[in-house]
């Protein structure tokens, strides 16, 4: 009995073009070996041969004639960008040359575009829509591509004016032991957001900016009674927001302004617990012009162990979610089976264990 047919593709590709589809030391390569675990992937001068099932051979081919595709038009390739163009392909989600083709910016020589599919549905969302909530685990590039969009949106002046916001969550007390006016406590909270600013934009250009106005950052507590026109307004880490300071914020929105609202709903650092981030989703939820972009740990562009360790956690919070639950059903199980006793001898639990109550005092 014979096994199963394989099939043969050779792929001619471009010297220059061969040495940047291979990445350094082979990595996007490997990467290639792994979407495919059963292809046999041979490099020798500008041709590559795969070998393997019709299935794998036919995906593979595929696969490789986009990167190299999107090499030509001058696109950086990474692990993420070989992972994220498989998927497209299985998917049937069009073809990642032209899924992952748009450039929000290009700063230094360097484009910042979406990388995935759930990115590339979050930029569009921000261009159709007055207020998208972004919400995803960490490494998804909420806050960074809806700074781009930012940036972007005042280049072609759409807006007059960038805020950046963020909750300072440890302002109750932390803060205090921090050096210097408030300004310089809050600064570290801010920290971030400046980081992002000087990549996107010239830095000898940003301090110029913050000065004048054009671009603020603060701390969220100094958006409220102010309304925000003609503004691309950015908050961001909003799961540390209270439902109150949610809706204070929403409501600061003013004509000509778009608003992106940014957050990872399991990492909550306030001491309530009681995220205005996670009340948003169920209140806003069927109102026109609001969208809600989920990315995923598929969307995960930084390291690829960050989505493994998002993964990870997120089967740890269901199995724990999943005990609790079973816990305090049979809790909830025990105390009626005793109430159904004491009902059936007609007296109290303390009767039944044979301490008496003074009336005349009221206690025990």
């Amino acid at each position: 009995m014979s096994g199963p047919r394989e099939d043969r593709a050779t792929i001619e590709v471009d010297g220059v073009a061969m040495v940047r589809l291979l990445g350094p030391h082979d990595r996007l390569l490997r990467t290639l070996e792994q979407q495919y675990p059963d292809l046999d992937v041979h490099v020798r001068g500008n041709q590559i041969t795969l070998g393997g099932t019709p299935a794998d051979v036919t995906a593979a081919s595929q696969l490789v004639r986009e990167l190299v595709t999107m090499i030509q038009n001058g696109h950086d390739l990474g692990e993420v960008e070989v992972a994220s163009s498989a998927r497209i392909l299985e998917q049937g989600a069009g073809s990642p040359a032209d899924v992952l083709s748009q450039a929000i910016l290009t700063s230094r020589g360097k484009s910042i575009r979406p990388k995935t599919l759930g990115q590339k549905a979050y930029v569009d969302a921000i261009d159709l829509n007055t207020i998208v909530f972004g919400i995803g685990p960490a490494g998804t590039g909420k806050t960074y591509l809806a700074m781009a969009k930012a940036v972007q949106a005042l280049q072609r002046k759409e807006v007059d004016r960038i805020i950046l916001t963020r909750p300072a969550v440890e302002a109750g007390e932390r803060l205090g032991f921090l050096p210097g006016t408030l300004t310089d406590k809050i600064d570290p909270y801010l920290r971030p957001l400046y980081d992002a600013l000087n990549e996107m934009m010239d830095p000898e250009l940003v301090p110029k900016l913050l000065a004048t106005g054009v671009v603020e950052v603060a701390p969220l507590a100094y958006m409220r009674g102010r309304t925000l026109n003609s503004s691309f307004i950015v908050l961001d880490e909003a799961q540390n927001t209270t439902p109150e300071q949610m809706k204070m914020f929403l409501t600061r929105l003013g004509f000509g302004s778009k608003m992106v609202v940014t957050g990872d709903i399991t990492q909550v650092d306030l001491p309530t617990g009681a995220s205005g981030l996670q009340l948003v989703t169920r209140v806003l939820g069927d109102i026109d012009d609001i969208h809600f972009a989920r990315l995923t740990s598929d969307d995960v562009v930084r390291h690829t162990l960050v989505g493994r360790i998002v993964d990870a956690y997120t089967k740890y919070d269901a199995q724990r979610m999943a005990q609790q639950h079973e816990r305090e059903t049979a809790r909830g199980t025990g105390a009626e089976g005793a109430n159904r006793a004491e009902r059936r001898a007609g007296l109290p639990r303390d009767r039944q264990a044979g301490i008496r109550r003074n009336p005349r005092r009221g206690g025990w």
